[in-house]
């Protein structure tokens, strides 16, 4: 090999480890900014929860691990499942053991909530979850939990027409999505990204239907990937629980 070429190959190798170090954050793969969970819902226990048994609202995920503890039940995992109005009162339809306790908001207004379509995320009776948009939405009845909220990230297998890629819109969020084998997946940024990311995660986990929960207060408990965010202020909370062993 002769003196030129030699530079040259030190050249293009110096040249690569400089920008492997320089990498954007926003250039890593979505999948290394993203805290998810996956679970059947036929084998696994998801409720929804607002307050406790004296109607007090729970607001925080340690306070929820206080009260499922209580009934002989160990949390999972937790995320705040929608957002909420003044007094953590969700904002938009919460269905709760069947009894609607919030209804369905089918106005326009601003902010994320109402960058339409909108959507709902819910569980039927049989365990079925189901994400749509809010103008499809039929409650028959049958509708164990439900919780509204905003925009829908993936609608029909497309990411939503108003999310932006290289949107500078940056904040922590999470969402919800339906895989293509009909199990859940909760997805959580671990640092600051825009709802076009977002939604290209679920995107490629080839989720038909995908619906934004929140932002910058999201927290998410999961303790079996050692994330532990326990505080929080919310309205909804989503839990996933097994009932404790001795």
């Amino acid at each position: 090999m002769n003196r030129n070429k030699f530079f040259f190959l030190v050249l293009i190798l110096l040249l690569s480890a400089v920008g492997f170090f320089f990498i954007s954050p926003n250039e890593k793969s979505i999948d290394d900014r993203i805290i998810d969970y996956k679970v059947d819902l036929a084998s696994s226990d998801l409720a929804l929860y607002w307050k406790n048994d004296s109607s007090k609202i729970i607001k925080s995920i340690q306070n929820l691990k206080t009260f499922v503890e209580n009934k002989n039940l160990k949390l999972l995992f937790a995320v705040n499942g929608g957002m909420y109005n003044a007094n953590n009162i969700p904002q938009g339809l919460y269905i709760e053991n069947f009894k609607t306790l919030s209804p369905i908001d089918t106005t326009s207004g601003s902010g994320n909530f109402y960058l339409k379509p909108n959507g709902v995320f819910y569980i039927t009776a049989d365990n079925i979850p189901v994400i749509c948009k809010t103008e499809d939405f039929i409650n028959n009845g049958h509708i164990k939990y439900a919780t509204q909220s905003g925009p829908m990230l993936i609608i029909d297998g497309q990411i939503h027409p108003e999310l932006k890629e290289g949107s500078t819109n940056l904040q922590i969020r999470n969402g919800v999505g339906i895989l293509p084998d009909n199990r859940v997946v909760f997805a959580m940024s671990k640092t600051k990204i825009n709802f076009y990311d977002l939604a290209m995660y679920f995107k490629s986990q080839g989720c038909r239907n995908a619906l934004y929960l929140d932002g910058y207060v999201s927290r998410t408990y999961l303790p079996e990937k050692d994330w532990k965010q326990t505080d929080g202020d919310f309205g909804v909370i989503i839990g996933i629980t097994k009932p404790l062993t001795n």
